[in-house]
């Protein structure tokens, strides 16, 4: 399920009843022992095709800033495409995952053998 490589699309999908953009996996800054500047970066970054995600709201907010192992969408035929844009994200901005995280992606991953990673480091 780990990849990498340095190009870029741009896809607009929706992922639930009413399109609603939300940033992507999102990771809470607290983890990330991060200069302002640095916060702001992630907060803004428009450079990766999957900074924003649609989602309706009512999934935004039970999803709120829990990770994979706490929440993911009821629609199963995205969870691979989640799960890939959440592993890209943080090997993007080089944050770790906990244990749980861990072991809930590596599920993930025994049914996604197709699906790739895509990132490029953040700047």
């Amino acid at each position: 399920m780990y990849g990498s490589t340095a190009a870029r699309t741009r896809r607009w999908s929706s992922s639930g009843s009413s399109a609603y953009t939300s940033p992507a996996p999102d990771s809470p800054l607290e983890q990330a022992p991060w200069s302002t500047a640095r916060r702001e970066a992630y907060a803004n970054d428009r450079d990766s095709p999957h900074t924003l995600i649609a989602i309706s709201a009512a999934s935004n907010r039970s999803k709120a800033d829990k990770d994979p192992a706490e929440w993911l969408l009821s629609d199963g035929s995205y969870h691979c495409t989640y799960a890939a844009t959440w592993v890209g994200m943080k090997l993007r901005w080089d944050l770790a995952g906990d244990e749980n995280e861990r072991q809930a992606l590596l599920g993930l991953a025994e049914d996604c053998t197709t699906t790739t990673v895509v990132y490029e480091p953040a700047p």
